[in-house]
């Protein structure tokens, strides 16, 4: 199985097959616009216009599970993130990234990538550290999403590589991304 498997709703609800990104390179993220990490928005779009034309796609899945944060419909998350951050890679329906309701694309690809932990060099870690650890102290065993702008990297023959943290450095993710290009 890989990520070609699954089908996924756009944001206009059309039903869309990963198949079709077979051969490119893939960041797949669940994303939130009205949290402290979405200004990696910038940066986001930033690394997918400077290697869009070498292959490479960032899916974006707005969630709403964390804090409360992906409010809106998805044509106001898409007119937010375009008009507010540029943004011209794909959005996606919004979603559940656990749970029962999770989407399965984001259930296999917790499966194989699961949580590392927090990056201790950003400043938001210890913040997050301290609210998992009061709701559950086990939880870095857990392989869940614990928050927005997690990121999945997929190479072109869809075996999925690497999973980024909200918190983990984006320089040395887009130094990935080229070296696999």
């Amino acid at each position: 199985m890989t990520v070609y498997d699954f089908t996924v709703s756009d944001k206009d609800g059309k039903q869309v097959s990963l198949a079709d990104y077979r051969g490119k390179t893939l960041l797949i993220i669940n994303s939130a616009t009205e949290c402290g990490f979405t200004p990696q928005y910038s940066i986001l779009q930033s690394i997918y216009k400077k290697y869009e034309n070498k292959g490479f796609v960032i899916l974006d899945f707005p969630c709403n599970q964390f804090g409360h944060q992906a409010p809106g419909t998805e044509e106001e998350i898409h007119k937010f993130c375009t008009s507010r951050f540029g943004i011209t890679f794909p959005l996606f329906h919004k979603i559940d990234v656990n749970g029962p309701d999770a989407e399965p694309l984001f259930t296999y690809l917790k499966s194989l990538k699961g949580f590392h932990g927090f990056s201790k060099a950003h400043k938001l870690t210890p913040v997050l550290e301290q609210k998992f650890l009061k709701e559950d102290p086990d939880y870095a065993s857990k392989p869940d999403i614990k928050w927005n702008f997690t990121k999945f990297l997929v190479d072109k023959n869809g075996t999925v590589l690497e999973r980024y943290e909200p918190t983990d450095d984006l320089q040395e993710m887009e130094q990935k991304i080229a070296s696999i290009l």
